[in-house]
């Protein structure tokens, strides 16, 4: 890097603490989405709070950031599913100067809904809505009390209409969705900006978790720094080609043919749930 790049890079730093504050929480933070939120944001020279369930992932990734950007790091293993863990780490954070939260812990499910486990969709709720709404008020009262702030929560291309195959899935992500909206018009006056991010899909392990597989994907790291650029100015981002060509594609369509449209994507990432022993091979 150039004196001239690192001196851009350097302001830029500064505008990014001082618009939002010096600590960012990171939730999912021990792979995919989540931890190339952590690395872009520790490059811009936020330090961290990464939150995951698997402490071991948390600790490394933490060892590097603070031995390549010199930034302090703070590691919470937690299960977000679990409303107490939940509340410990809000308690825990409260002697940080978090005034960013990056929302990415979730997780989907995919395939039939009769045949899905009613306790794997349950969970899912836990973590990918009911997790986030705790702290979205926590950190959004922290934010408003302050007159400075970000929220980005992770929404996604199926979350503006029902998609079959992945019902409950979407489900929850329509719900991220219609929350980050609504608080962005209410607490942009405080100060506070709030953002969805609605990617298609990504190079991640969500794939593997969703029991799905993709063709083309966007990367991570993509998908936050797309995301932190959109931050302030923008309520929904679609980071990547793919995402920004099926939204565009499917908003002029009604919503039933926007379902049935989803209907045939999801055929094409689940099929394999459904095809024979040597079709599989």
């Amino acid at each position: 890097m150039s004196k001239t790049d690192a001196a851009n890079a350097a302001v830029g730093n500064s505008r990014l603490r001082e618009q939002y504050g010096p600590v960012a929480l990171v939730t999912g933070a021990s792979d995919g989405i989540g931890e190339a939120f952590a690395r872009v944001l520790a490059e811009k020279g936020l330090d961290l709070l990464l939150v995951a369930r698997r402490r071991e992932r948390l600790e490394r990734l933490a060892v590097e950031l603070k031995d390549e950007f010199g930034i302090e790091v703070t590691v919470e293993a937690a299960d977000l599913g679990d409303p107490s863990a939940v509340s410990r780490l809000i308690e825990r954070s409260r002697p940080l100067e978090v005034g960013l939260l990056v929302a990415c812990a979730g997780y989907g499910t995919s395939g039939r809904f009769l045949e899905t486990d009613a306790a794997d969709e349950l969970a899912m709720l836990d973590v990918n809505c009911r997790a986030v709404l705790t702290l979205c008020k926590a950190f959004s009262t922290r934010f408003a009390d302050l007159g400075r702030g970000g929220i980005i929560l992770m929404s996604s291309i199926v979350a503006f209409q029902g998609v079959p195959n992945a019902a409950n899935y979407a489900a929850t992500k329509a719900y991220v969705q219609t929350l980050a909206e609504g608080l962005r018009a209410e607490l942009a006056p405080l100060g506070v900006a709030v953002l969805a991010s609605a990617p298609g899909p990504v190079r991640s392990g969500f794939a593997t978790r969703a029991n799905m597989r993709f063709g083309k994907a966007v990367s991570p790291t993509a998908v936050a720094r797309e995301s932190l650029a959109a931050l302030s100015h923008q309520t929904t981002v679609h980071p990547g080609l793919l995402s920004k060509v099926l939204s565009y594609a499917l908003w002029p369509l009604p919503r039933n043919g926007r379902v049935f449209i989803m209907k045939q994507v999801m055929k094409g990432m689940t099929k394999h749930q459904y095809a024979k022993p040597q079709e599989q091979a």
